[in-house]
């Protein structure tokens, strides 16, 4: 026997569809009753409240007399109402069994209609009050409602068959709907399968429209996986490209018989230099994540921390951090990428600044960060040279020139925008502009 899944997607909207179904039939078809009863109770008892009012017409005309209203009268013989009339204490009645029930109905308002029981039977009896010759009287007029009632409960059980038959019919048709609206999902799962499986390279799904996000976030995630592998596979290339010949030259000078002097020795430790620096640089560039990757930063959190980091690594510079109260705490850039811009930046102000680097961070359409310094700056033609990878404007400061090459790889990434000025306070100004993608 098949087990239920109570956690599947199936079972809860099964679940769900036939439990309103059946309380909505449920309550259809009490409300059914209800009304059912009250239609036929108020239907009759208009019937008798006219025939009340004819019969004290003709009472009040004088063609009929009380004596009408006596059990053994010819002329009740027609009708099958039940009469009691009182008048001036004096009362007749056309069923003197039904009277003993009936006399404490005699008080009461004006006009009433009730449904009174006398053992397995039921009487639906109208009482009118009325004025004859400066006399009150009172007339009942009563007609067997069991009947009705019968008719009407056998009418009602028969409406609940039907609309048994068709919550059963409605529970099929929701499991043939249920169905073919999880179909999409049954194809998403086979066309993942085959992705997984290097049967397939992209997914391609005719899917109701609330899928289309999902479908979209899946690609988004393929494209990301796709470029991280690829960008991974020329890392590794150009590392190995790039190590290969260094290293070759390296190790035949430590093998060979020749002694390594001072100048040999200052050769291998700069070759051992750039070595270090190119694998510090592709270790970075593995790192980058990208703008769909997740791990959303921490704006403010983040650049604290990296202040108090070079606070200490440079004691003799001034750090100041404003961040706008605009800035939300959370940006859709990936919290490693975000550190690597600021600490790019922070680390190229500190070695040139003299004294004070301002950092400011904003955001409105775009996340922008601008971070200055008071150094000696860079001449203005050589501005559009920075951020080229091996640029090296100043060999006053330790480095290869790889810093700024990354941060811009980093912004090209997030399709952003990397501008270096010279800033007033004399050094360089360097702003990085990130469209934000919140939906993302």
């Amino acid at each position: 026997m098949r087990r239920v899944e109570h956690r599947s997607l199936r079972f809860r909207l099964l679940a769900w569809l036939g439990g309103v179904a059946l309380v909505v039939m449920g309550l259809t078809w009490l409300m059914h009753g209800i009304l059912l009863h009250d239609l036929a109770r108020n239907f009759l008892g208009e019937r008798l409240r006219q025939e009340a009012e004819h019969t004290l017409l003709q009472f009040h005309q004088g063609r009929l007399s009380t004596q009408l209203w006596q059990a053994e009268s010819p002329a009740l013989q027609v009708f099958h109402h039940l009469y009691v009339l009182q008048l001036d204490g004096e009362i007749t009645t056309s069923h003197p069994r039904w009277l003993e029930t009936l006399l404490p109905y005699l008080e009461g308002e004006d006009e009433t209609l009730d449904v009174i029981s006398s053992g397995e039977r039921h009487l639906l009896v109208y009482r009118k009050r009325f004025e004859f010759d400066s006399r009150s009287g009172v007339l009942l007029i009563g007609e067997d409602f069991g009947q009705v009632e019968a008719g009407l409960e056998s009418l009602h059980w028969w409406v609940g068959g039907i609309a048994g038959l068709l919550l059963i019919l409605l529970i099929g048709l929701n499991m043939m709907a249920v169905s073919r609206a999880l179909r999409p999902l049954s194809r998403l799962r086979e066309q993942l399968d085959e992705l997984r499986s290097g049967t397939r390279e992209r997914l391609h799904l005719d899917t109701p429209s609330e899928l289309d996000p999902l479908v979209a976030q899946l690609s988004l995630l393929m494209d990301e996986h796709a470029r991280r592998l690829q960008r991974s596979r020329e890392s590794l290339a150009n590392l190995s490209h790039a190590l290969k010949t260094p290293l070759t030259a390296v190790i035949q000078a430590l093998r060979g018989s020749r002694p390594i002097d001072s100048e040999r020795r200052e050769k291998m430790h700069r070759r051992l230099e750039d070595m270090h620096a190119q694998l510090d640089t592709e270790l970075k560039r593995s790192r980058i994540a990208g703008p769909n990757a997740g791990q959303r930063a921490n704006i403010r959190l983040e650049a604290e921390q990296l202040i108090e980091m070079f606070t200490n690594l440079y004691p003799h510079r001034s750090f100041r951090l404003d961040i706008e109260t605009s800035v939300p705490a959370n940006a859709s850039v990936e919290r490693q990428d975000y550190i690597e811009m600021l600490g790019i930046l922070l680390d190229n102000a500190a070695k040139w600044a003299r004294h004070q680097i301002h950092c400011r961070v904003q955001q409105d359409a775009s996340l922008a960060i601008l971070v200055e310094d008071d150094g000696s700056g860079v001449a203005s033609g050589d501005l559009n040279r920075l951020g080229r990878r091996g640029t090296r404007l100043d060999q006053g400061q330790p480095g290869h020139g790889l810093g700024l090459a990354i941060l811009r790889q980093i912004v090209e990434r997030y399709a952003g925008q990397v501008r270096f000025e010279l800033s007033p306070a004399g050094g360089l100004r360097v702003e990085i502009v990130l469209p934000l993608n919140e939906a993302g």
